[in-house]
């Protein structure tokens, strides 16, 4: 931890504070007023926004009332929870509140004259922090927040108080009308509603319940269920408030579980070594035993990093002496699909970089791997991108309209893919949690750079082929610690790192920790859970009785442990592993996990 801004902080802070607390050292005049919405935290974390969500609202330790803020800094965020506030200019404030823990600091910007702070190094118990500011001629609105340091743990903050002249605070807007479905599929609801005067913004609930903002009159709400009714309510909101919402309108989501109806209500899926061997030894297509309902063969992998041209090398002889030949490859393709058995070409892997940089080796892409896919007669295609082939470039803010070549060309090549084969063209992913639920927390490089940039870089993709999309299996494994919504990091294992990966891609998240900007939840049956099949297979291993706990608490809601999750999916599509033959040198005690929960 670098400790010298602190130490320097610490005297500028003291004497703004001390001038801001002689200004207002006699009693608050009597038109003064507490201006800070929601101080104590009763209300949990309304009316503050934490930044990375690193924020919630406990109910112990706490100052006064029953609650209080715990928010916790992570990587390179410093939890920080603020709220703006409306104030009169050429005005004096006074800031205060209770803090506990290491280096946490209360203080307010946007002053329109000097932004103040004040912080404590160590509060092992409540300790009162306070300070003062004038505001500017023209200053209408402060911030005022508190937050933490890099690299030190949890901090609690109480009874935070901004007193002074209340500011002009005009009316909140007028309940919105006109609301209407339009655009329906299985999986999500278009809604326009008429303009309102003085509106900022939108809120739009379902069921009573707000699920996403909007800055416009339209907005599409996603992660529905199939042939399910809703009920959809909006309103608008500017700094005076929220109005009332506004009259329902009810929509159904169509019929049809999405693509690849043709798998089974639960699916077990496999990474098949077609293309080398290793440890685990060579296994034939044919031998395969008939639990497994996708077989993904593993890999189809480029030229060259950017060149897009995608070739699919069988295992030589000289390597796989047991391999089959070409026909009885292709004779066993066949015969796995008259089983009803979806056989797959996976792209990438660890040494598979696919950089798609133009719209020359997008083209390339789409063509090598149509040839593969009309080769052997496969069903469909599954991105195993990993490494760096996905990177976000520093303008790059906003996963529902990227603009990175890589990403952007993936993404046109995929729907290409689609509208090529049609409906029954199965298309899988397997990212690893760095590129998705990672993103929860940072996004590419981030607003301040310095951080990753493939962070989250697969959130687009995935997006952007949401209605396309078949099979999202994120792979469970060989991952560091990962945020998950309860704001805990979550570690490989056990059951609980598998529920709360699971979970936020059921439930969606705010990326980046911006609550305006929702990855929306997947549909259940397009999760299948990724898992090493051995303790040889990778990193993360779990027995089957960890495995039959993740599918407990998913789909029943029982033996969840710590975690809470925010619904029960029966219709959980199911499990995916790395790897077939690790199963087979395992004796098949994945599959035989799977066989026993779903039968």
């Amino acid at each position: 931890m670098d400790r010298t801004r602190p130490v320097l902080a610490v005297f500028a802070a003291a004497a703004l504070a001390v001038s801001g607390i002689t200004a207002l050292s006699s009693a608050a005049r009597a038109a003064d007023a507490d201006l800070a919405k929601n101080g104590g935290f009763e209300a949990g974390l309304d009316s503050w926004t934490c930044s990375a969500n690193s924020g919630t609202a406990v109910k112990s330790p706490v100052h006064g009332g029953s609650s209080a803020l715990q928010a916790t800094p992570a990587g390179n965020d410093y939890a920080q929870c603020a709220q703006t506030v409306t104030v009169q200019p050429n005005s004096q404030y006074s800031l205060a509140g209770y803090v506990r823990g290491s280096y946490v600091y209360l203080g307010a910007s946007g002053t329109g004259t000097t932004d103040v702070s004040t912080w404590t190094q160590s509060a092992p118990d409540w300790q009162q922090l306070t300070t003062g500011f004038r505001t500017g001629p023209s200053t209408t609105k402060v911030t005022i927040y508190t937050h933490g340091w890099y690299g030190t743990g949890a901090y609690n903050a109480d009874d935070i108080s901004l007193t002074g002249p209340a500011g002009t605070v005009g009316q909140p807007p007028a309940t919105p009308t006109g609301l209407a479905a339009g655009t329906v599929t299985s999986s999500s609801v278009a809604l326009s509603w008429s303009a309102v005067t003085g509106a900022t913004g939108y809120a739009i609930y379902r069921d009573g319940a707000k699920v996403q903002t909007a800055s416009g009159t339209s907005a599409t709400v996603s992660g529905l269920s199939a042939a399910t009714s809703y009920s959809f309510q909006v309103s608008a909101v500017n700094d005076a408030g929220e109005s009332a919402k506004s009259t329902a309108v009810t929509a159904k989501t169509s019929t049809g579980s999405g693509p690849g109806t043709g798998l089974p209500t639960h699916a077990l899926v496999g990474y098949l070594h077609a293309s080398f061997a290793n440890g685990s030894g060579y296994t034939r297509l044919a031998d395969v035993p008939d639990s497994w309902d996708v077989i993904d063969l593993a890999f189809g992998e480029p030229t060259s990093a950017t060149s897009g041209d995608i070739r699919f090398n069988r295992c030589p002889v000289s390597e796989c002496p047991n391999v089959e030949s070409d026909a009885d490859f292709k004779a066993a393709v066949k015969a796995k699909q008259a089983a009803g058995k979806k056989v797959l070409i996976s792209i990438g892997g660890a040494n598979g970089q696919v950089q798609l940089t133009t719209t020359a080796a997008r083209d390339t892409f789409v063509s090598s791997v149509s040839n593969i896919i009309d080769t052997y007669g496969l069903d469909g295609l599954d991105i195993d991108f990993e490494g760096h082939s996905l990177s976000l470039d520093t303008n790059d803010t906003n996963f529902k309209s990227p603009t990175t070549p890589v990403v952007v060309n993936l993404i046109s090549a995929l729907k290409t893919l689609k509208a090529k084969y049609g409906a029954k063209f199965v298309l899988s992913m397997a990212p690893e949690t760095f590129f998705v639920q990672m993103g929860y927390q940072f996004y590419g490089t981030g607003k301040f750079g310095g951080q990753d940039p493939r962070c989250g870089a697969y959130l687009p993709v995935i997006y952007a082929l949401r209605d396309d999309l078949t099979l999202l299996h994120v792979q469970d494994y060989n991952s560091g610690p990962i945020m998950g919504l309860d704001n805990q990091y979550h570690t490989m294992g056990g059951a609980d790192f598998h529920i709360a990966m699971t979970d936020m891609l059921l439930t969606g998240f705010p990326v980046a920790g911006d609550t305006n900007n929702v990855f929306p939840a997947l549909r259940p049956d397009q999760i299948a859970i990724g898992m090493p099949a051995s303790v040889n297979a990778g990193n993360g291993y779990v027995a089957p009785a960890e495995v039959t706990k993740t599918l407990d608490c998913l789909t029943r809601k029982v033996s969840c442990g710590s975690y809470a999750t925010h619904g029960t999916w029966p219709a959980l599509r199911g499990l995916m592993t790395w790897s077939v033959n690790w199963d087979r040198y395992s004796n098949w005690e994945f599959q035989k996990t799977f066989d026993g929960y779903f039968g």
